[in-house]
């Protein structure tokens, strides 16, 4: 007599299953067995998957965070207050932005800042206000009072970016959390990487094979926008037409890069980081990219008016203690929630 192989449809029929159950059976335990080798499957790609987006995202943060470095510079400055806890409760913050027109950073000879602004951002009113410093106000250096007085822009020349944070926070009583120092080369390159920004002329010239009208609203190229923002010997108002169009430039900027898209961008942070300088940490732009974009909403902007008058042969612009009083008060209450 033939031997029963165990699990033979024999063995079933002989437990009580008949040949269409024993069938059945059978057809449901293959088909779970392949449902949990497709899940098994599933989850495995899905983990690979996995693995490779988080090795390749920090890949590209640690990429972006090198990059960043090549712009880090703490230039000595002592802070009046504690600007990362500002940043991470998510309190109005400011910036000093000073612009260069000497080609690269860090060459031997400096040159003088051709641009000052004190910008704050407040999160909390959605305002963004941006005041500018006449280059030639006249100032008693904090750390070079034999070259005193001078103008306001030679700080940069005697003792760097420390020396110009100084002088700016003795006139105008103002902390000054962070500072971005850029030269205008680097600031063609972000306008290019954001594609372009939108102004509006507020007067009719033109300026190196440049036309602008005004009241009209122009998309300008890193270049254009240079020749927009440079102009100064035809506006009637001489450097403080200057002034308005730099900050007409760089409230456009703002509006365009305030986004993790835009600036936490490997490509924006390369090309602008060979001609920029700034004690920003990677992790301050996060945090600055994140919780700071709705202060773009609204910009307000302003100057330090000054007169001209001519000491020991030389041109300065006097801005007034009144003056200084004016826009200290501004830019206190621009810090406030």
């Amino acid at each position: 007599m033939p031997e029963k192989k165990n699990g033979s449809i024999d063995d079933s029929v002989e437990n009580g299953l008949s040949s269409n159950e024993v069938h059945h059976h059978h057809r449901h335990h293959h088909h779970h067995h392949r449902r949990r080798m497709i899940k098994k499957a599933f989850w495995w790609v899905f983990g690979i998957l996995l693995f490779f987006a988080v090795f390749f995202a920090g890949v590209a943060w640690h990429n972006l965070k090198v990059t960043s470095n090549n712009m880090y510079n703490s230039a000595g400055i002592t802070k009046q207050r504690n600007a990362d806890k500002v940043l991470a409760q998510k309190r109005p913050v400011s910036i000093l932005l000073l612009g260069t027109d000497t080609g690269a950073l860090g060459r031997s000879y400096k040159g003088r800042t051709d641009t000052m602004m004190v910008m704050t951002l407040n999160p909390k009113k959605k305002t963004t206000t941006i005041v500018s410093l006449p280059r030639d106000m006249k100032v008693d250096l904090p750390g070079y009072a034999d070259e005193s007085p001078a103008k306001i822009n030679a700080a940069y020349t005697f003792g760097g970016v420390k020396e110009s944070v100084k002088v700016v926070h003795q006139h105008f009583e103002v902390p000054i959390d962070y500072y971005v120092l850029v030269n205008m080369g680097g600031l063609e390159k972000a306008i290019n990487q954001v594609g372009g920004v939108n102004v509006t002329s507020p007067l009719t010239f033109t300026y190196e094979g440049m036309s602008f009208q005004k009241g009209k609203t122009y998309h300008l190229t890193g270049s254009q926008a240079l020749k927009f923002s440079r102009m100064r010997h035809e506006d009637p108002q001489g450097d403080y037409g200057r002034q308005q169009r730099q900050r007409l430039v760089i409230a456009a900027l703002l509006k365009k890069s305030a986004s993790y898209k835009s600036v936490l961008n490997r490509q924006f942070l390369k090309s602008v980081s060979d001609s920029s300088q700034t004690d920003l940490t990677f992790n301050n732009m996060v945090a600055l990219a994140k919780n700071y974009r709705q202060a773009t909403a609204k910009v307000v902007q302003d100057h330090a008016q000054g007169k001209s008058e001519n000491y020991d042969g030389q041109s300065f612009e006097v801005v007034s203690n009144t003056e200084q009083e004016r826009v200290t008060e501004l830019l206190q209450n621009s810090l406030k929630n």
